[in-house]
């Protein structure tokens, strides 16, 4: 699901650069209020892109996480842990001001890019 003027995903040799994922459920249009609730949702939006491309989750090499509020940080760690398993990508998580509201009234309070590595057969 696109909202805009980009590409979800561009192959260059064997890296996928994944543009930011955020927590919107592509059915419903919306967004849950919990920052658990909405990385879960982004990685699985991660996870459907990548799939859609032929690599996985596990071919991720690095992430940047995106939050709105670093008070958040302990409950998305602890969500991205539980659905990344090692070994893990390389990560850095910034703090940012908002995020596009794309999801109904619902603030957006995570959004994800990744890189993966997957070798061309």
């Amino acid at each position: 699901m696109t909202y805009g003027p980009y590409t979800p995903v561009r192959k260059a040799g064997d890296l996928l650069f994944v543009s930011g994922q955020v927590g919107i459920d592509a059915t419903t249009k919306t967004a849950a209020v919990q920052v658990t609730e909405q990385t879960k949702q982004a990685l699985r939006n991660l996870e459907q892109v990548l799939v859609s491309s032929g690599a996985s989750l596990q071919d991720v090499v690095k992430t940047t996480v995106f939050l709105t509020n670093m008070d958040d940080f302990a409950a998305m760690n602890a969500t991205y842990e539980q659905i990344f398993t090692p070994p893990r990508p390389a990560r850095s998580t910034v703090c940012v001001r908002e995020l596009p509201r794309l999801g109904g009234d619902t603030s957006l309070c995570v959004e994800i890019e990744a890189i993966a590595h997957k070798e061309v057969a």
